[in-house]
């Protein structure tokens, strides 16, 4: 989903990656956001999943949520996500 936002990463600049971010935004008004290294095979290679489904139902009424397996205590679990915003610092694409 992030990908839809086409990000273009300057291939000179090493740290490139780390100015771009993924946030999101949850129906109660709860934002979390990931940096783009967080997730980038090179760099940290964490995975990150958009639930659309618990127990093999849809979360619809309940709404889409990310899911951050390598985070210690869910602190960037957002309910409802109404929003997702990909791009350089400061973030201005919404997908």
């Amino acid at each position: 989903m992030a990908l839809d936002a086409h990000p273009v990463f300057d291939p000179r600049e090493r740290r490139d990656l780390s100015r771009y971010l993924v946030a999101d935004t949850g129906g109660d008004g709860h934002h979390t956001v990931l940096s783009w290294a967080e997730v980038d095979a090179a760099f940290g290679d964490a995975p990150v999943l958009l639930a659309t489904g618990m127990d093999g139902r849809g979360l619809d009424a309940a709404g889409s949520r990310p899911v951050v397996p390598a985070d210690r205590c869910g602190a960037r679990h957002v309910s409802t996500i109404t929003r997702v915003r990909a791009g350089a610092w400061p973030v201005s694409v919404s997908v």
